[in-house]
Protein backbone atom coordinates (compact mmCIF):
# COMPACT_ATOMS: atom_id res chain seq x y z
CA UNK A 1 0.00 0.00 0.00
CA UNK A 2 2.64 2.55 0.78
CA UNK A 3 4.46 1.86 -2.54
CA UNK A 4 1.14 2.23 -4.48
CA UNK A 5 0.49 5.31 -2.79
CA UNK A 6 4.08 6.81 -3.46
CA UNK A 7 3.95 5.43 -7.18
CA UNK A 8 0.54 7.72 -7.40
CA UNK A 9 2.07 10.74 -5.60
CA UNK A 10 5.00 11.26 -7.50
CA UNK A 11 3.70 9.62 -10.80
CA UNK A 12 0.27 11.38 -11.56
CA UNK A 13 -0.37 14.23 -8.82
CA UNK A 14 3.33 15.84 -8.32
CA UNK A 15 2.87 15.53 -12.87
CA UNK A 16 -0.84 16.48 -13.15
CA UNK A 17 0.20 20.00 -10.92
CA UNK A 18 3.01 20.44 -12.46
CA UNK A 19 1.81 20.53 -15.90
CA UNK A 20 -0.96 23.13 -15.57
CA UNK A 21 1.67 25.84 -14.27
CA UNK A 22 0.92 28.86 -16.05
CA UNK A 23 4.44 30.17 -17.46
CA UNK A 24 2.79 33.13 -19.19
CA UNK A 25 1.05 34.93 -16.32
CA UNK A 26 2.47 32.90 -13.47
CA UNK A 27 0.61 30.71 -10.68
CA UNK A 28 -1.26 27.97 -11.98
CA UNK A 29 -4.37 27.82 -14.23
CA UNK A 30 -7.77 28.11 -12.04
CA UNK A 31 -10.41 25.58 -13.49
CA UNK A 32 -10.03 22.50 -15.43
CA UNK A 33 -13.50 21.03 -15.58
CA UNK A 34 -14.55 17.34 -15.78
CA UNK A 35 -13.98 16.44 -19.41
CA UNK A 36 -10.05 17.54 -18.76
CA UNK A 37 -10.61 20.99 -20.69
CA UNK A 38 -7.52 23.66 -18.91
CA UNK A 39 -9.52 27.11 -18.68
CA UNK A 40 -6.76 29.35 -18.90
CA UNK A 41 -8.56 32.45 -18.41
CA UNK A 42 -10.45 31.51 -15.36
CA UNK A 43 -10.30 32.93 -11.88
CA UNK A 44 -7.11 32.12 -9.89
CA UNK A 45 -7.80 31.54 -6.06
CA UNK A 46 -5.58 32.36 -3.50
CA UNK A 47 -6.62 29.34 -1.25
CA UNK A 48 -5.80 27.33 -4.52
CA UNK A 49 -2.22 28.35 -5.02
CA UNK A 50 -1.56 28.25 -0.66
CA UNK A 51 -2.64 24.88 -1.25
CA UNK A 52 -0.45 23.97 -3.94
CA UNK A 53 2.60 25.71 -2.42
CA UNK A 54 2.20 23.68 0.42
CA UNK A 55 1.75 20.52 -1.26
CA UNK A 56 4.70 21.08 -3.34
CA UNK A 57 6.72 22.01 -0.38
CA UNK A 58 5.87 18.99 1.53
CA UNK A 59 6.11 16.71 -1.26
CA UNK A 60 9.86 18.30 -2.10
CA UNK A 61 10.78 17.37 1.60
CA UNK A 62 9.65 14.15 1.07
CA UNK A 63 11.53 13.48 -1.82
CA UNK A 64 14.61 15.19 -0.28
CA UNK A 65 14.90 17.58 -3.42
CA UNK A 66 13.03 21.32 -4.60
CA UNK A 67 10.10 20.73 -7.16
CA UNK A 68 10.81 23.64 -9.29
CA UNK A 69 6.76 24.44 -9.22
CA UNK A 70 7.06 25.63 -6.06
CA UNK A 71 9.28 28.57 -5.94
CA UNK A 72 6.48 28.94 -8.92
CA UNK A 73 3.84 28.62 -6.34
CA UNK A 74 5.75 30.92 -3.70
CA UNK A 75 6.20 33.70 -6.27
CA UNK A 76 2.74 33.88 -7.34
CA UNK A 77 1.76 33.96 -3.63
CA UNK A 78 4.09 36.65 -3.09
CA UNK A 79 3.99 38.76 -6.17
CA UNK A 80 0.19 38.80 -7.03
CA UNK A 81 -1.87 37.58 -4.18
CA UNK A 82 -1.07 39.71 -1.79
CA UNK A 83 -2.57 43.60 -0.92
CA UNK A 84 0.28 46.11 -0.99
CA UNK A 85 -1.74 48.51 0.26
CA UNK A 86 -4.06 47.22 2.89
CA UNK A 87 -2.43 43.79 3.69
CA UNK A 88 -3.82 40.10 3.66
CA UNK A 89 -4.50 38.45 0.68
CA UNK A 90 -7.41 38.36 -1.95
CA UNK A 91 -10.09 35.65 -2.52
CA UNK A 92 -8.87 35.21 -5.93
CA UNK A 93 -7.53 37.40 -9.23
CA UNK A 94 -7.98 37.23 -12.82
CA UNK A 95 -6.19 35.22 -14.86
CA UNK A 96 -3.17 37.62 -15.69
CA UNK A 97 -3.39 38.85 -12.43
CA UNK A 98 -5.29 41.35 -11.17
CA UNK A 99 -7.33 41.39 -8.22
CA UNK A 100 -10.54 40.03 -8.80
CA UNK A 101 -12.62 39.06 -5.59
CA UNK A 102 -10.98 41.38 -2.95
CA UNK A 103 -12.67 39.97 0.10
CA UNK A 104 -10.33 39.28 3.17
CA UNK A 105 -11.06 35.72 4.45
CA UNK A 106 -9.94 34.91 7.41
CA UNK A 107 -9.80 31.17 6.49
CA UNK A 108 -7.90 32.10 3.07
CA UNK A 109 -5.34 34.07 5.43
CA UNK A 110 -4.64 31.23 7.09
CA UNK A 111 -3.86 28.86 4.51
CA UNK A 112 -1.22 31.69 3.31
CA UNK A 113 0.14 30.86 6.47
CA UNK A 114 -0.23 27.59 6.00
CA UNK A 115 1.54 27.48 2.46
CA UNK A 116 4.01 30.16 3.50
CA UNK A 117 5.59 28.33 6.76
CA UNK A 118 5.73 25.19 4.68
CA UNK A 119 7.88 26.90 2.09
CA UNK A 120 9.97 28.19 4.68
CA UNK A 121 10.75 24.82 6.49
CA UNK A 122 12.02 23.75 3.13
CA UNK A 123 13.86 26.20 1.84
CA UNK A 124 14.78 28.77 5.02
CA UNK A 125 13.39 31.27 2.79
CA UNK A 126 13.60 34.42 5.71
CA UNK A 127 11.48 36.54 3.29
CA UNK A 128 8.65 33.68 2.82
CA UNK A 129 8.72 33.48 6.70
CA UNK A 130 8.54 37.23 7.16
CA UNK A 131 4.95 37.24 5.03
CA UNK A 132 4.00 34.39 6.82
CA UNK A 133 3.91 36.09 10.04
CA UNK A 134 2.53 39.40 8.45
CA UNK A 135 -0.14 37.45 7.67
CA UNK A 136 -0.48 36.19 11.14
CA UNK A 137 0.24 39.75 12.33
CA UNK A 138 -3.23 40.55 10.44
CA UNK A 139 -5.33 38.17 11.53
CA UNK A 140 -4.96 38.95 15.29
CA UNK A 141 -4.92 42.72 14.60
CA UNK A 142 -8.05 42.75 12.39
CA UNK A 143 -9.85 39.72 12.45
CA UNK A 144 -10.54 38.43 15.74
CA UNK A 145 -14.09 38.64 17.04
CA UNK A 146 -15.25 38.52 20.74
CA UNK A 147 -15.45 34.73 20.85
CA UNK A 148 -13.27 33.64 18.56
CA UNK A 149 -11.84 34.67 14.97
CA UNK A 150 -14.24 36.64 12.55
CA UNK A 151 -14.27 35.35 9.33
CA UNK A 152 -15.10 37.67 6.47
CA UNK A 153 -14.05 41.04 5.40
CA UNK A 154 -14.07 43.92 2.77
CA UNK A 155 -10.46 44.67 0.95
CA UNK A 156 -9.99 46.87 3.70
CA UNK A 157 -11.14 44.61 6.15
CA UNK A 158 -14.40 46.08 7.52
CA UNK A 159 -16.47 43.23 8.21
CA UNK A 160 -19.30 41.70 5.62
CA UNK A 161 -21.13 38.73 5.21
CA UNK A 162 -20.02 35.33 5.54
CA UNK A 163 -21.52 33.45 2.16
CA UNK A 164 -17.95 31.67 1.88
CA UNK A 165 -18.01 29.78 4.48
CA UNK A 166 -21.26 29.08 4.72
CA UNK A 167 -23.64 26.61 3.35
CA UNK A 168 -27.05 24.51 3.82
CA UNK A 169 -29.21 27.62 3.99
CA UNK A 170 -27.74 29.04 6.64
CA UNK A 171 -24.85 32.41 7.21
CA UNK A 172 -22.78 31.73 10.14
CA UNK A 173 -21.04 34.15 12.22
CA UNK A 174 -18.32 31.80 13.43
CA UNK A 175 -17.39 28.69 12.13
CA UNK A 176 -15.58 25.18 12.86
CA UNK A 177 -14.30 25.15 9.71
CA UNK A 178 -12.65 28.41 9.90
CA UNK A 179 -11.16 27.62 13.30
CA UNK A 180 -10.17 24.77 12.33
CA UNK A 181 -7.77 25.77 9.55
CA UNK A 182 -6.25 28.65 11.44
CA UNK A 183 -5.05 26.46 14.25
CA UNK A 184 -3.56 24.44 11.45
CA UNK A 185 -2.08 27.50 9.77
CA UNK A 186 -0.72 28.37 12.94
CA UNK A 187 0.72 25.06 13.89
CA UNK A 188 2.29 25.32 10.84
CA UNK A 189 3.97 28.12 11.71
CA UNK A 190 4.86 27.90 15.16
CA UNK A 191 6.91 24.47 13.52
CA UNK A 192 8.90 27.46 11.09
CA UNK A 193 9.11 29.74 13.90
CA UNK A 194 10.73 27.20 16.29
CA UNK A 195 13.36 26.02 12.96
CA UNK A 196 14.10 29.75 13.02
CA UNK A 197 14.59 30.45 16.47
CA UNK A 198 12.17 33.93 16.42
CA UNK A 199 10.78 34.48 19.70
CA UNK A 200 7.33 34.95 18.33
CA UNK A 201 6.68 31.79 18.93
CA UNK A 202 5.97 31.94 22.24
CA UNK A 203 2.87 33.90 21.69
CA UNK A 204 2.08 31.91 18.96
CA UNK A 205 1.63 28.94 21.58
CA UNK A 206 -0.61 30.91 23.56
CA UNK A 207 -2.81 31.45 20.46
CA UNK A 208 -2.55 27.96 19.50
CA UNK A 209 -3.66 26.99 23.05
CA UNK A 210 -6.74 29.48 22.78
CA UNK A 211 -7.43 27.71 19.49
CA UNK A 212 -7.81 24.18 21.67
CA UNK A 213 -9.56 26.10 23.89
CA UNK A 214 -12.49 27.33 21.90
CA UNK A 215 -12.76 23.81 20.24
CA UNK A 216 -13.03 22.47 23.37
CA UNK A 217 -15.63 24.07 25.01
CA UNK A 218 -17.53 25.72 21.86
CA UNK A 219 -17.52 23.69 18.73
CA UNK A 220 -17.36 19.74 20.80
CA UNK A 221 -20.75 18.73 21.36
CA UNK A 222 -20.36 15.99 24.51
CA UNK A 223 -23.79 15.31 24.12
CA UNK A 224 -23.21 14.33 20.15
CA UNK A 225 -19.63 13.12 20.44
CA UNK A 226 -19.22 15.53 17.33
CA UNK A 227 -18.72 18.84 16.27
CA UNK A 228 -21.11 21.54 15.94
CA UNK A 229 -20.58 23.92 12.82
CA UNK A 230 -22.23 27.12 12.25
CA UNK A 231 -22.45 29.28 14.67
CA UNK A 232 -24.07 32.74 15.40
CA UNK A 233 -22.53 35.87 17.07
CA UNK A 234 -22.94 34.12 20.56
CA UNK A 235 -21.55 30.90 19.46
CA UNK A 236 -24.94 28.99 19.59
CA UNK A 237 -25.52 26.75 16.73
CA UNK A 238 -27.52 27.37 14.17
CA UNK A 239 -28.13 24.01 12.34
CA UNK A 240 -28.15 20.40 13.37
CA UNK A 241 -25.42 19.47 11.01
CA UNK A 242 -22.71 16.41 11.10
CA UNK A 243 -19.81 16.76 8.98
CA UNK A 244 -17.97 13.65 8.49
CA UNK A 245 -15.39 14.60 7.09
CA UNK A 246 -14.37 17.63 9.08
CA UNK A 247 -14.82 15.13 12.48
CA UNK A 248 -12.43 12.60 11.20
CA UNK A 249 -9.92 15.76 9.56
CA UNK A 250 -10.21 17.45 13.13
CA UNK A 251 -9.02 13.10 14.87
CA UNK A 252 -5.54 13.64 13.57
CA UNK A 253 -5.02 17.36 12.75
CA UNK A 254 -5.74 18.49 16.34
CA UNK A 255 -3.69 15.65 17.27
CA UNK A 256 -1.05 17.31 14.92
CA UNK A 257 -1.01 20.71 17.06
CA UNK A 258 -1.52 19.16 20.39
CA UNK A 259 1.84 17.02 19.53
CA UNK A 260 3.59 20.09 17.96
CA UNK A 261 2.95 22.38 20.89
CA UNK A 262 4.04 19.65 23.29
CA UNK A 263 4.70 20.62 27.04
CA UNK A 264 3.49 23.83 25.85
CA UNK A 265 -0.15 22.20 25.23
CA UNK A 266 -2.90 23.10 28.09
CA UNK A 267 -5.73 19.92 28.72
CA UNK A 268 -3.97 17.65 26.19
CA UNK A 269 -5.43 14.69 27.92
CA UNK A 270 -8.66 15.88 27.31
CA UNK A 271 -7.98 16.83 23.90
CA UNK A 272 -6.89 13.56 23.13
CA UNK A 273 -9.70 11.35 24.31
CA UNK A 274 -11.71 14.48 22.74
CA UNK A 275 -10.40 13.40 19.00
CA UNK A 276 -9.98 9.58 19.54
CA UNK A 277 -14.28 10.05 20.47
CA UNK A 278 -14.45 11.70 16.85
CA UNK A 279 -12.71 8.90 14.91
CA UNK A 280 -14.81 6.00 17.43
CA UNK A 281 -17.86 7.88 16.00
CA UNK A 282 -17.17 8.17 12.48
CA UNK A 283 -15.88 4.83 12.01
CA UNK A 284 -19.22 3.33 14.14
CA UNK A 285 -21.96 6.17 12.53
CA UNK A 286 -20.65 6.84 9.11
CA UNK A 287 -18.17 4.28 7.65
CA UNK A 288 -20.01 1.91 5.56
CA UNK A 289 -16.74 -1.01 4.83
CA UNK A 290 -15.60 1.11 2.04
CA UNK A 291 -16.08 4.40 2.12
CA UNK A 292 -17.73 8.10 3.98
CA UNK A 293 -20.40 10.13 3.17
CA UNK A 294 -20.37 13.89 2.92
CA UNK A 295 -22.47 14.68 6.17
CA UNK A 296 -26.03 14.56 7.77
CA UNK A 297 -28.43 17.57 8.36
CA UNK A 298 -30.70 16.93 10.84
CA UNK A 299 -30.06 13.12 10.25
CA UNK A 300 -30.76 12.72 6.79
CA UNK A 301 -27.38 12.06 4.98
CA UNK A 302 -25.83 13.25 2.21
CA UNK A 303 -24.57 10.49 0.36
CA UNK A 304 -22.23 12.00 -1.92
CA UNK A 305 -18.67 10.35 -1.98
CA UNK A 306 -15.90 13.51 -1.86
CA UNK A 307 -12.87 13.21 -2.68
CA UNK A 308 -11.17 15.28 0.12
CA UNK A 309 -13.40 13.50 2.69
CA UNK A 310 -12.10 9.91 1.66
CA UNK A 311 -8.29 11.36 2.05
CA UNK A 312 -9.31 12.95 5.30
CA UNK A 313 -10.83 9.14 6.21
CA UNK A 314 -7.90 7.58 5.53
CA UNK A 315 -5.52 9.91 7.03
CA UNK A 316 -7.63 9.98 10.07
CA UNK A 317 -8.14 5.88 10.40
CA UNK A 318 -4.93 5.34 9.89
CA UNK A 319 -3.79 7.81 12.92
CA UNK A 320 -6.00 5.93 15.09
CA UNK A 321 -4.74 2.82 14.23
CA UNK A 322 -1.46 4.62 15.55
CA UNK A 323 -2.95 6.03 18.12
CA UNK A 324 -5.05 3.24 19.95
CA UNK A 325 -3.45 0.21 18.47
CA UNK A 326 -7.13 -1.09 17.52
CA UNK A 327 -7.22 -3.31 13.95
CA UNK A 328 -10.43 -2.25 13.18
CA UNK A 329 -8.60 1.10 12.16
CA UNK A 330 -6.48 -0.43 9.98
CA UNK A 331 -8.33 -2.57 8.11
CA UNK A 332 -10.63 0.41 7.95
CA UNK A 333 -7.98 2.40 6.27
CA UNK A 334 -6.94 -0.26 3.83
CA UNK A 335 -10.39 -0.99 2.65
CA UNK A 336 -10.73 3.22 1.93
CA UNK A 337 -7.47 3.11 0.24
CA UNK A 338 -8.83 -0.02 -2.14
CA UNK A 339 -12.26 2.30 -2.53
CA UNK A 340 -10.02 5.57 -4.01
CA UNK A 341 -8.19 3.50 -6.04
CA UNK A 342 -11.30 1.77 -7.80
CA UNK A 343 -13.26 4.85 -7.94
CA UNK A 344 -11.67 8.10 -7.76
CA UNK A 345 -8.20 7.32 -9.54
CA UNK A 346 -9.81 5.75 -12.81
CA UNK A 347 -8.93 7.76 -15.58
CA UNK A 348 -6.35 9.69 -17.53
CA UNK A 349 -7.60 13.29 -18.11
CA UNK A 350 -4.79 14.40 -20.87
CA UNK A 351 -4.51 11.64 -23.00
CA UNK A 352 -1.54 9.98 -22.02
CA UNK A 353 -0.41 12.48 -19.33
CA UNK A 354 -0.90 12.02 -15.20
CA UNK A 355 -4.56 11.98 -13.56
CA UNK A 356 -6.26 13.76 -10.81
CA UNK A 357 -8.81 12.05 -8.68
CA UNK A 358 -12.19 12.85 -9.72
CA UNK A 359 -14.46 15.61 -7.23
CA UNK A 360 -17.18 13.96 -6.38
CA UNK A 361 -19.36 10.55 -7.10
CA UNK A 362 -22.56 9.15 -6.16
CA UNK A 363 -22.76 6.46 -3.55
CA UNK A 364 -23.07 4.15 -6.48
CA UNK A 365 -19.90 5.04 -7.73
CA UNK A 366 -20.66 7.22 -10.91
CA UNK A 367 -19.48 10.39 -11.27
CA UNK A 368 -20.64 14.00 -10.92
CA UNK A 369 -18.53 15.06 -13.43
CA UNK A 370 -17.31 18.27 -11.58
CA UNK A 371 -14.40 20.09 -11.81
CA UNK A 372 -11.00 18.24 -11.49
CA UNK A 373 -9.32 21.88 -10.68
CA UNK A 374 -11.01 25.23 -9.02
CA UNK A 375 -10.87 27.49 -5.89
CA UNK A 376 -11.74 24.59 -3.81
CA UNK A 377 -10.10 21.31 -6.01
CA UNK A 378 -6.93 21.15 -5.18
CA UNK A 379 -3.79 18.85 -4.24
CA UNK A 380 -4.22 19.35 -0.72
CA UNK A 381 -6.37 17.08 0.94
CA UNK A 382 -5.22 13.62 -1.82
CA UNK A 383 -1.38 15.07 -1.84
CA UNK A 384 -1.66 15.67 1.87
CA UNK A 385 -2.67 11.96 2.64
CA UNK A 386 -0.82 10.40 0.41
CA UNK A 387 2.56 12.28 2.38
CA UNK A 388 1.41 11.40 5.62
CA UNK A 389 0.59 7.86 4.41
CA UNK A 390 4.06 7.13 2.92
CA UNK A 391 5.28 9.14 6.16
CA UNK A 392 3.35 6.57 8.97
CA UNK A 393 2.37 3.63 7.05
Amino acid sequence: MKQEIFNHLTGNLIPFWQNIADEKFGGFYGLVTADGKVHKEAEKGTILHARILWFFSNASILLGKEIPATKHAYEWIKNIALDKENGGVYWSTTFDGKPLDTTKHTYCQAFAIYGLSSYYLLTKDEEALKIACDLYHIIEERCVGELSYREAFNVDFTPTSNEKLSENGVEAYYTMNTLLHVMEGYTELYRALLASGDTLAEELADKLNNCLKIEYEKIYSPELKRQLVFFDDKFDSIIDLYSYGHDIETSWLLDRTVEVLGDKCENKDALLAMTQQFAEEVYSIAFDGHSLPYEAENGIVNTTRAWWVQAETALGFNHAYKKTGDEKFKEATKKVWQYIKTNFIVAKYFGDEPSEWLNELTMDGKSKDMDLVSIWKCPYHNGRMCIELINNL
